[in-house]
């Protein structure tokens, strides 16, 4: 299995476009929208994917555990992990010489590289675009009014077809939410909640991405659906005995019954998640 061999080079401005973040990471934070990105036709079906980690923090490990994860669906699949702060990239690269020693338990051949950038997403050379670009637990530390900005230089670093999927999630990667765009803007939200020991969806709130979180009050779209998921969700109390995963089931199969233009079936929703249209939530 092939490694990238040239380095990534900078298009446009030399400095890495965005700020510092805090670079809170951890082990599996982001199992759940690296499970969702491993199933989308756009990854799937793209050839010679490469996949761009935007921000992956003070460890390389959520890069490395990408890699690991969409390897198993497509196997030429490269990853290229990119930070701002140059300590951050030293870290990772360290990390990554001892995977290539075969120290841990990632393979030694795994696609993966990292390189300094930000959101002008400089790329290995030949490589016109990239497959999908995740930039998670960015962009919430940024105002809202930079979030346009930001979405429009990442989506036009993108190949035909690609996606950028932008979220956040809680310390444990028990709780996310993300939006995923194409250069035409924003498609889909989704939420994506570990089910056991829920008690309600409502705690979703907390980890809205930066577009949204600031309008999660009444008159806005988001509020509106956020409501109608813990509605169905404590309406679905009697399927409680039956276990929390068909009680989820069971409030978004209501949901869908109600209007609501859910995206997906079941295998999704046996996952915790839940997507709508973009349009079903976008600030008023």
């Amino acid at each position: 299995m092939g490694r990238p061999s040239s380095p990534a080079k900078p298009v446009g401005p030399s400095k890495p476009v965005g700020a510092i973040t805090r670079g809170t990471t951890g082990t599996n934070r982001l199992r759940r929208v690296d499970r969702w990105i491993a199933h989308r036709p756009e990854f799937t079906r793209a050839a010679a994917p490469l996949v761009v980690d935007l921000g992956y923090g003070g460890s390389g490990v959520t890069t490395l555990e990408l890699w690991s994860r969409l390897s198993r669906v497509r196997s030429d699949v490269s990853v290229l992990g990119l930070e701002i702060d140059p300590a951050r990239v030293a870290v990772a690269r360290e990390q990554l010489a001892a995977v290539r020693s075969g120290a841990t338990a990632f393979a030694p051949a795994a696609a993966v590289s990292f390189e300094r950038g930000g959101f002008e997403v400089p790329l290995p050379a030949g490589r016109r675009g990239a497959t999908v670009i995740r930039a998670f637990n960015v962009l919430r530390q940024y105002a809202e009014g930079d979030v346009a900005g930001a979405w429009a230089r990442m989506t036009e670093r993108l190949e035909p077809g690609g996606l950028l999927v932008e979220g956040t999630c809680d310390e444990l990667g028990r709780v996310c939410s993300w939006v995923d765009l194409t250069p035409a803007g924003p498609q889909r939200f989704t939420v994506s909640l570990r089910l056991a020991q829920l008690e309600t969806p409502a705690i979703v709130a907390e980890r809205l991405p930066k577009a949204l979180i600031h309008r999660n009050v009444p008159g806005e779209r988001v509020h509106e659906w956020l409501a109608a998921l813990e509605g169905a969700w404590r309406k679905a109390s009697v399927l409680a005995p039956y276990g929390v995963q068909q009680r989820w089931i069971g409030a978004v199969s209501a949901l869908r019954d109600e209007g609501w233009p859910i995206i997906g079936g079941r295998a999704r929703w046996r996952l915790g998640e839940v997507t709508v249209p973009w349009s079903a939530v976008a600030p008023s």
